[in-house]
C-alpha cells in the first residue's frame, strides 16, 4: 500500500466545499487539513483547480457473473466502474444460477474477491418460494433483498401476493423493488402486436412499459411497506406520477426511500428516434416531463439516491427488433459525467450530487466508514476535472460489451483519478490492478 498526498483540492463533502490537503495512509484518510505537503508519501497529486468527492456508491448494477459473462463480468465491469469514479457497487441477483440461496450469494463474494477492482456487495433475490432463505439471512451478509415485482432480465418475477406479504413482513434487512405491473405490460404488448406485428417501433417502449404499469406496482409496494413497517427502497423510478408516493426531505428518518438512475435523469423519449434499442431499458425512459419531475424530486428529497442499473448486452443482441432486443444499458463508466452535466446546467449542486451518489447510499445501507471524506474513513475518492471536456468514443469504452449509449456525446467533466481503499486504481486514463477491492461491511 502506497501512502498518498492530495494537495490543494476543492473537497466536496457533507454539504460544504473547502480547499484541503489529504494524507492517505494504509488505505484510509489519515489527515485532512492545510499545508500537509511535508507528509511522507510515495504518490503526490497536485489537485489545484480540481474537485475531490467521495467515490460513488452504486446501489444497483448487473455485472452478469455468473452465467452471462459474454455480456460482462466482475472483472471488466468493476474496472469500467472505477474508471468512472465508482468505488463500490451492489450487484443484482438475476444471474445464472439465480442468487436466491445463501450458497449462491456467498459464491458471488468468492468470485468478486478474486477479480473486482471496486468494493462489492450482493443482493439476495426473492422468489415466490424462498421465504425461508430470506428469514435465515444474516443482515450483514447482503446489501438487501431484491424483489422483482415486474418481469425483467431473468426469471425472478414475484407475483404471488402471499409471497409478497411474507417477504415484506419478515425480511430482516432492506427490501429493494423493481416495480412494474406485468399484466398491464402484457396487455400493452398485445395491443402493439395487433397494430404492428413483430415490427413494433422502439418509440413504443414507454407506452408498453407505461406510466400506469409503473404506478400500479410501485404504489402497491409502498402500501405493503406501510402495512408491515418494511424498510423499502424503490429502485429506478421513471414517472412524475410516482413522485407523490414519497416523502420530501432527508432519508434518515424514512422507512420508504427512492432511487433514480442516471439514464432516466439524462435521456427522454425523444432520444429513441436516434438511439433505438441502445436506450431500451426496464422500466422505460419516458417523457421529458417525467424526466424533469425526477430531477425536481432530487432537489426536494423525494429521490434519495442516484444509481446506474448498469446492465450490459452485446451489440448483436441490441441490434434486434423490438421484442428480441434485450432491455438494459451499460452505464458505470460515464455515470458521474452524466450527472455532472446537470451541475454544468445549474440544475444540481456538487454538494447535492455528493449526497445522492455517496453520502446517502452509505447511510441507507448502513455502510460504516465509507461515503464521506473524513479522517479515519476508507479513502474511496474521485478526483474530477470540471474544466475539461471529453467526447465519448467507442474505442474508449471499457465494458466487455464494447459500446455505450452515450457514444458521440461530449461531457464537460472528466474523471481524473479514483482511489479505492487508498489505492490509486485509476489515474489519467490508466488502471492499476495491483490491489483489488474489498467486501463491503454493513453495520447492522
Amino acid at each position: 500500500m502506497k501512502d498518498a498526498l492530495i494537495l490543494n483540492a476543492r473537497v466536496v463533502n457533507d454539504g460544504r466545499i473547502t480547499e484541503e490537503d489529504l494524507w492517505l495512509r494504509n488505505g484510509r484518510i489519515e489527515q485532512i487539513g492545510s499545508n500537509l505537503s511535508a507528509k511522507p508519501a510515495e504518490i503526490i497529486i497536485d489537485a489545484a483547480g480540481k474537485v475531490l468527492m467521495p467515490g460513488m456508491i452504486d446501489d444497483q448494477v448487473h455485472f452478469r457473473e455468473p452465467g452471462a459473462t459474454h455480456k460482462g463480468d466482475l472483472c471488466t465491469e468493476s474496472r469500467a466502474a472505477v474508471a468512472g469514479g465508482i468505488t463500490s457497487f451492489m450487484d443484482m441477483p438475476n444471474t445464472n444460477p439465480l442468487t436466491v440461496t445463501l450458497e449462491a450469494l456467498e459464491h458471488k463474494y468468492v468470485l468478486a474477491a478474486q477479480k473486482s477492482l471496486a468494493n462489492y456487495a450482493f443482493y439476495l433475490g426473492a422468489t415466490n418460494e424462498n421465504i425461508d432463505v430470506i428469514r435465515s439471512l444474516d443482515p450483514r451478509q447482503a446489501c438487501g433483498i431484491k424483489v422483482f415485482m415486474g418481469a425483467s432480465t431473468g426469471n425472478m418475477l414475484v407475483d404471488s401476493e402471499e409471497a409478497l406479504e411474507a417477504i415484506f413482513r419478515d425480511a430482516p434487512i432492506l427490501v429493494a423493488t423493481h416495480c412494474e405491473d406485468t399484466p398491464i405490460i402484457q396487455a400493452n404488448e398485445q395491443s402493439f402486436r395487433e397494430q404492428f406485428g413483430e415490427d413494433v417501433p422502439m418509440e413504443a417502449h414507454p407506452q408498453i412499459r407505461s406510466e400506469e404499469a409503473c404506478f400500479r406496482s410501485s404504489s402497491f409496494a409502498v402500501d405493503l411497506a406501510r402495512r408491515h413497517g418494511t424498510r423499502l427502497h424503490v429502485l429506478h423510478l421513471t414517472t412524475a406520477r410516482e413522485m407523490k408516493l414519497f416523502q420530501k426531505g432527508p432519508l434518515d428518518n424514512k422507512r420508504i426511500t427512492a432511487e433514480a438512475c442516471v439514464h432516466h435523469l439524462y435521456f427522454d423519449e425523444s432520444d429513441y428516434a436516434h438511439k433505438q434499442a441502445f436506450i431500451k431499458c426496464n422500466p422505460a425512459i419516458k417523457s421529458r416531463r417525467d424526466r424533469d419531475a425526477i430531477r425536481q424530486a432530487l432537489l426536494d428529497g423525494r429521490i434519495d439516491v442516484i444509481a446506474t442499473d448498469h446492465a450490459p448486452h452485446t451489440l448483436d443482441e441490441k441490434l434486434n427488433r423490438y421484442f428480441s432486443a434485450p432491455a438494459g444499458l451499460p452505464l458505470v463508466q460515464y455515470a458521474l459525467p452524466m450527472v455532472l452535466e446537470m451541475y454544468h446546467d445549474r440544475l444540481l449542486s456538487l454538494e447535492l450530487i455528493a449526497e445522492k451518489t455517496s453520502h446517502a447510499p452509505a447511510r441507507l445501507f448502513d455502510i460504516p466508514e465509507r461515503g464521506y471524506i473524513r479522517e479515519g474513513y476508507w479513502a474511496d475518492l474521485v478526483l474530477l476535472d470540471l474544466e475539461r471536456s471529453e467526447r465519448v468514443e467507442r474505442e474508449d469504452v471499457r465494458y466487455k460489451c464494447g459500446w455505450s449509449p452515450v457514444e458521440g456525446r461530449i461531457f464537460r467533466s472528466i474523471i481524473e483519478s479514483t482511489f479505492v481503499n487508498g489505492h490509486l486504481a485509476y489515474h489519467q486514463g490508466k488502471l492499476d490492478e495491483s490491489q483489488l477491492g474489498q467486501r463491503l461491511k454493513f453495520n447492522r
